[in-house]
C-alpha cells in the first residue's frame, strides 16, 4: 500500500532533575552540597532511510517518545542523557508544524537528518547554589520538559519528470514502456490510483527518474478524484510531460483537455503550471489522430511547446521524447520546496505564556508549564528555597495578575499541586 501522509505526536524526552544532596564521609561532620545534575533528555530526530518508499509504517504507530534524562545523584554525579529517538522516513518528506502548518523540514537526501523535537536541558543540583551567605542549599532545578508537538508527514516523489493528464490517456503505458516500472494497466479510468516512479535509462551515464501522476480531472485542485493527493506528487518533478489522446479515443477534444489540465495545476499552485512541458500526444497508431495532430499542433506550438507524436502501445516516438527531456533536464534547475538557508527554523518549545489564572469558587488556580517548573524546583520546608520562591513569582508578574484580579486576604491561591493562602 502506497501511503504519502500521516499525522504523528512526538514527545521528546525530559530533563532530569537537579540533586539535593551534601557530602558526607568520616570525620568530615558537616560537608558542602554536592548534589549533581540531571542529564539531558534525548532529542526525536528524522533521518531519510534508503530502504523507506512509504509513510506506511505511521498508520500503525503514531505516538513517539524520546528517553527521558536521569536525575542527578550525589558525590556531584550528573545523571545520563536520555537517548536520541531516531525516526527513519523515505526521501522526498515535508514535514510540518501539526498546528500551524509551518514546514520544519524537507527531507530529499540519504543520510539526511533534523531535530524536530529537542529534549529539555537538565536540572542543576543544589551544588551550583552555595554562596558565602548560602552555603546550605538545601533544593535544585527540576530539569526543562522536552518539545512536544503533533506533526505532518508528507511525502512527495522524487522524480525529475512526471506525466501528467486526463485518465486514460495511456501515462501507465509509456512508463512501463521506457522503464522497468510495471504499473497496473486496463482501459478503465482510474487504473492509477497512486503514484508510480520508473528510472528511464538512455546511455551510460543518462537516466533520470520518471513519475507516473494518477490521472488528473477538472476539478482536482479543490480536491474532486483524490486530486490534492495526486497534484503534490507533481511539485517536486523538473520537467513534465503532457500526455493527451490526440485520437480522441473517448470523444473528448485534446486541446480542451490539454487547457483544463493545465488550468488545474494553475489553481492548486501557480508554479506548477509555469513548469516546463512537453507535449506526448499520444495513440497515434489510431487512425483517428493524424486529422487531429497537425491542428492541436499548431495551436499549442504557437504557445511555445513541443510536440511529440507517439504511440505507447508500438512505442513509435518514445525515444526522440526521452532524449528530448533528458537535454531539457540538464539545463533545469533542483526544485526548492523549502530552503532552510533562507528561512531558519528554530526547534524549541514554544512556551507561550508563562502562566494563566482562573477562579473557581474562593481558589484562584494558577496553570503554565513555567508553573510547573518553579514548584517543581521549590523545597517549600526550606526557607530559603521558599524565599526565592517568593521572589521568583513576584517578579513573573503572578502577584500583580492576582491583585488585579481582586484577591483579598485569605483566598487561597494553588499553584500546580501547592497551595498556599494570600496574605498582604
Amino acid at each position: 500500500m502506497f501511503i504519502d501522509s500521516a499525522r504523528i505526536y512526538l514527545k521528546a524526552g525530559n530533563g532530569g532533575n537537579g540533586a539535593v544532596s551534601f557530602h558526607r564521609e568520616k570525620y568530615v561532620a558537616a560537608g558542602g552540597p554536592d548534589g549533581g545534575d540531571g542529564g539531558k533528555g534525548g532529542d526525536i530526530l528524522f533521518v531519510v532511510d534508503q530502504g523507506s518508499r512509504t509513510l506506511a509504517d505511521f498508520r500503525y504507530k503514531t505516538h513517539y517518545k524520546a528517553e527521558f534524562g536521569e536525575d542527578g545523584s550525589a558525590s556531584n554525579c550528573s545523571g545520563h542523557g536520555g537517548e536520541d529517538l531516531i525516526i527513519k522516513v523515505p526521501s522526498g518528506t515535508i514535514i510540518k508544524d501539526g498546528e500551524t502548518g509551518r514546514i520544519l523540514a524537507d527531507l530529499t537526501k540519504v543520510g539526511q537528518k533534523t531535530i524536530i523535537a529537542k529534549g529539555g536541558r537538565g536540572g542543576k543540583g543544589n551544588q551550583h547554589f552555595a554562596t558565602p551567605t548560602r552555603q546550605v542549599p538545601n533544593f535544585a532545578k527540576s530539569g526543562n520538559p522536552g518539545d512536544e508537538k503533533w506533526v505532518m508527514l508528507e511525502l512527495k516523489l522524487l522524480a525529475d519528470v512526471g506525466l501528467i493528464g486526463y485518465p486514460n490517456v495511456g501515462k501507465s503505458t509509456i512508463l512501463s514502456r521506457v522503464s522497468a516500472a510495471k504499473p497496473k494497466i486496463a482501459d478503465y479510468h482510474f487504473t492509477t490510483i497512486e503514484p508510480n516512479l520508473g528510472v528511464v535509462i538512455l546511455d551510460a551515464g543518462v537516466s533520470f527518474a520518471m513519475a507516473d501522476i494518477p490521472g488528473l480531472i477538472e476539478g482536482a485542485h479543490e480536491g474532486i478524484g483524490l486530486g490534492h493527493e495526486f497534484l503534490k506528487h507533481v511539485e517536486r518533478t523538473k520537467l513534465l510531460i503532457h500526455v493527451v489522446d490526440i485520437a480522441s479515443v473517448e470523444g473528448r477534444d485534446p486541446l480542451n483537455d490539454f487547457e483544463l489540465i493545465n488550468s488545474e495545476l494553475n489553481e492548486y499552485n501557480p508554479k506548477l503550471a509555469k513548469k516546463p512541458q512537453v507535449i506526448a500526444a499520444n495513440k497515434m497508431d489510431l487512425s483517428e489522430a493524424k486529422d487531429n495532430l497537425e491542428r492541436f499542433t499548431r495551436q499549442v506550438e504557437e504557445r511555445g511547446y513541443r510536440v511529440f507524436p507517439v504511440s505507447a502501445a508500438t512505442g513509435a516516438g518514445l525515444r526522440e521524447l526521452m532524449y528530448f527531456a533528458a537535454e531539457m533536464l540538464q539545463s533545469i534547475p533542483d526544485t526548492v520546496l523549502f530552503d532552510d538557508k533562507k528561512e531558519e527554523t528554530v526547534y524549541t518549545a514554544e512556551e507561550g505564556k508563562p502562566f494563566e489564572i482562573h477562579k473557581e469558587n474562593n481558589t484562584f488556580v494558577v496553570t503554565g508549564k513555567w508553573i510547573n517548573k518553579i514548584v517543581g524546583s521549590t523545597n517549600f520546608t526550606d526557607y530559603e528555597s521558599l524565599q526565592y520562591f517568593q521572589r521568583t513569582i513576584k517578579k513573573k508578574g503572578i502577584i500583580d495578575a492576582l491583585e488585579s484580579m481582586g484577591i483579598n486576604e485569605g483566598d487561597t491561591v494553588k499553584l500546580d499541586d501547592f497551595e498556599f493562602d494570600y496574605v498582604r
